[in-house]
């Protein structure tokens, strides 16, 4: 099993050439065909202006503001992508870009986002695009942080479980990045005991026939918020991806997420691969 297309979402942000650099390399791994993705905002008029010139020169403006962003993605595209000489396409449409993305998420293997970027206008990265696509998809989401990355992902994984689904869903969607990684360490916060087992033995059992041999690390929160145990332990084990389910649910299509989600998708500082 492995990937053999890759969803990239672009758009005119600071770190969109970093997410397709970023992509080009993980497909070069696998083998993979890039699908780069680019969503034109829909022309939204004031509520309080009227129609006539005034509308007529709003929606001039927008559009002469749309067919520039296009071009920058595009040439972006062209540059990072199209020049490797990797199996790719370029797609532009028109829509709300958590919906078109979630949608053409379907045909693919995984999806590459990016953390939104702060103060970043609303024509870039929605601010809840990740959390949305992953949660209303069924494929696992990637996550490029707006920093960038230093090192290629997937030497050093660290893979979060908690014997939840979406803890299931998420190895099972990094399982191509877990068979070529050198290290994994499968971290387990205030664990229980399963049944006769120690906490994490069946998990690891099953990465073994995978071909994956996961250290298990067992850890407490003690007081600290699990994410920030999550993100510590990243650090002290230079790992340069961290694999977890994302925890929530829409209520009255307002994404609720679950603490640790919060924190990682806030302060990420590595690629965070999720599923739900």
């Amino acid at each position: 099993m492995g990937f053999k297309t890759i969803l990239v979402h672009v758009d005119t942000g600071g770190s969109a050439s970093a997410r397709l650099k970023f992509s080009a390399e993980l497909a070069a791994r696998f083998a993979a065909h890039v699908t780069a993705l680019y969503v034109r905002q829909p022309f939204q008029a004031p509520a309080f202006t009227d129609a006539g010139p005034a509308m007529d020169s709003l929606y001039r403006t927008y559009e002469n503001a749309a067919k520039a962003d296009e071009a920058t993605a595009t040439a972006a595209f062209g540059e990072l992508v199209g020049g490797t000489g990797l199996s790719s396409d370029w797609r532009v449409t028109d829509g709300l870009a958590e919906e078109v993305v979630a949608a053409h998420a379907r045909y693919v293997d995984l999806v590459v986002v990016g953390q939104a970027e702060p103060d970043s206008p609303a024509t870039t990265t929605p601010a809840d695009l990740a959390e949305t696509v992953a949660i209303s998809g069924e494929r696992p989401v990637l996550i490029v942080p707006h920093i960038g990355v230093t090192k290629p992902p997937g030497k050093t994984v660290l893979l979060c479980w908690n014997g939840t689904r979406e803890a299931a869903r998420a190895a099972t969607g990094a399982l191509p990045i877990l068979k070529q990684a050198d290290k994994v360490i499968l971290l387990l916060i205030d664990a229980k005991s399963d049944g006769d087992e120690q906490p994490g033995a069946n998990v690891a059992r099953w990465l073994v026939r995978h071909g994956v041999k996961a250290v298990v690390q067992r850890d407490t929160a003690a007081g600290s918020s699990v994410g920030g145990v999550i993100l510590s332990r990243a650090a002290d084990q230079d790992a340069d991806l961290i694999v977890m389910g994302l925890y929530g649910h829409s209520r009255m299509r307002e994404w609720v997420l679950g603490g640790a989600s919060r924190t990682l998708l806030a302060s990420m500082t590595v690629p965070l691969l999720v599923a739900h």
